[in-house]
């Protein structure tokens, strides 16, 4: 079977990459997997940068096809915040999921609700050869300041999704993997992945 490698040491973010791709006849295989402990500096001015420079260092490293996305969460009262910074919005070292909501929810106190927010994700697919595709998704909503749900990770258990009157830690897989931003941009990419593989 093909193997297709996810570039990621999330395990949040590879369980959902496995539940969307279940049906393709792929062996996604994470750098874990392999032995593979390789680090990439995520400077890229856009999401889709930082996913295409993670595909494409990991393609290199292993000679297989491989996936990579990068996401955040963009706040329109903090002016897009976290945005790009998301997992590193909390600069000290072993900050957790918890301290990130926490650090969010402070900087939010003062502002008028709603939070109108969004996740964003890019996904990139890159061939050793240096060939590389990539797509876009995203998830409305707004940031409630009690924390809901024990599904997910990150921002899911603040981040109320439109239309669902629940937040994104409140979602089963399922649920989640319907009306995600990281299910629009697999959606997109799924026809490419056909293609690569066939």
């Amino acid at each position: 079977m093909n193997r297709l490698l996810v570039a990621t040491r999330n395990r949040g973010k590879a369980q959902e990459l496995r539940a969307l791709l279940m049906d393709l006849e792929l062996s996604l295989v994470t750098p874990q997997d392999l032995g593979l402990d390789l680090s990439v500096t995520e400077d890229g001015l856009t999401y889709v940068e930082n996913a295409q420079k993670k595909a494409a260092a990991f393609a290199g490293a292993t000679g297989l096809i491989a996936l990579a996305d990068d996401s955040g969460l963009e706040v329109d009262a903090l002016d897009g915040a976290p945005g790009l910074h998301s997992a590193r919005y909390v600069v000290t070292a072993g900050a957790t999921d918890a301290d990130r909501r926490g650090l969010l929810l402070t900087n939010l106190r003062d502002k008028p609700r709603p939070w109108r927010a969004r996740f964003r994700a890019a996904l990139a697919l890159s061939v050793s050869d240096g060939e590389s595709y990539w797509t876009e998704g995203y998830c409305s909503g707004e940031i409630i300041p009690q924390e809901r749900g024990s599904g997910g990770f990150g921002y899911d258990r603040i981040f109320l999704v439109d239309g669902t009157g629940r937040t994104m830690a409140e979602l089963d897989l399922d649920q989640k993997n319907r009306i995600s931003h990281r299910a629009m941009a697999v959606a997109r990419a799924r026809p490419i992945l056909r293609r690569l593989f066939t």
